[in-house]
């Protein structure tokens, strides 16, 4: 991924990404997340590569929407273990590093300044539910689920789960997603106001063509300042809290509980 010398759009293919396919089919660009055998988890070349896409996205005017998806059958199940296993647990130092690109993925998106859309084609678990939250609209499959686990992993889901759900849901609800880690239906997503719309898989991809047409017809000056000033309380719960969270995590990597709770998850998945 060359550094750019002006902020000018360059296409797709030049910017080399490895796990994540990004498309331009004007109005629209799409980013989707490209490690099926992983549930499309997040390692750090992924967080670096959707924070580049995003970046050359807002720099192109003719792109109107950016869509979010995943790559088989998953939409993203947050953080990859595996790696967090190899090369952060006991090493905070290396977490905070890994924190820093996680928020700045976030922030790439969120600050896109054009409006975005998860298409929710599968589970979204932790950062997989964080990253369709930093969408602005959601579209889902209405067989998939979405879950947060990180109480059973060692984690705090601050990387927006804490900030954004109370928004989202409301304080109960909120709770109940975040301390009891069960799964919440798509219909029940829909219900509560996680996601925007529930379809059938073979309607998916209608629902989302309908919604990037409603979508990219609205003035783009005016789109990106009202998408501005409605990310007010999302950016000041988010800021107030995310730095703290990002030192305070990386710490606990140096906790029995983290490192005990990843390690069996591990020994029960058999280390994939």
């Amino acid at each position: 991924m060359a550094e750019p010398t002006h902020p000018r759009p360059v296409a797709p293919d030049e910017l080399g990404f490895e796990t994540i396919l990004y498309e331009k089919a004007l109005p629209r660009a799409t980013i989707t997340l490209n490690r099926p055998d992983r549930l499309n988890a997040f390692d750090f070349r992924m967080l670096r590569e959707i924070a580049r896409a995003c970046e050359d996205a807002s720099w192109d005017d003719d792109v109107r929407v950016v869509v979010v998806t995943g790559a088989g059958r998953a939409f993203c199940v947050g953080a990859d273990l595996k790696s967090w296993s190899e090369e952060y647990l006991g090493n905070p130092r290396e977490y905070w590093k890994w924190f820093g690109a996680f928020k700045d993925m976030h922030d790439r998106l969120r600050e896109i300044g054009k409006p975005t859309l998860a298409r929710i084609n599968g589970i979204a678990v932790g950062g997989g539910n964080e990253l369709q939250m930093a969408c602005d609209l959601a579209v889902m499959v209405d067989d998939a689920f979405i879950r947060h686990v990180g109480l059973e992993h060692g984690s705090v889901p601050a990387g927006g789960a804490t900030q954004w759900l109370p928004v989202f849901v409301g304080d109960r609800r909120a709770r109940e997603i975040i301390l009891m880690c069960e799964e919440i239906p798509a219909a029940r997503a829909a219900e509560w106001g996680l996601v925007n719309w529930v379809v059938p898989a073979a309607a998916l991809d209608a629902r989302v063509d309908e919604v990037v047409e409603k979508l990219a017809s609205k003035l783009p000056q005016t789109t990106r300042y009202a998408k501005q000033q409605l990310n007010w309380w999302r950016d000041i719960s988010w800021h107030e809290t995310v730095g703290h969270a990002r030192d305070w995590l990386a710490m606990s990597m140096l906790g029995d509980e983290a490192q005990e709770a990843v390690k069996a998850f591990l020994d029960r998945k058999g280390g994939s």
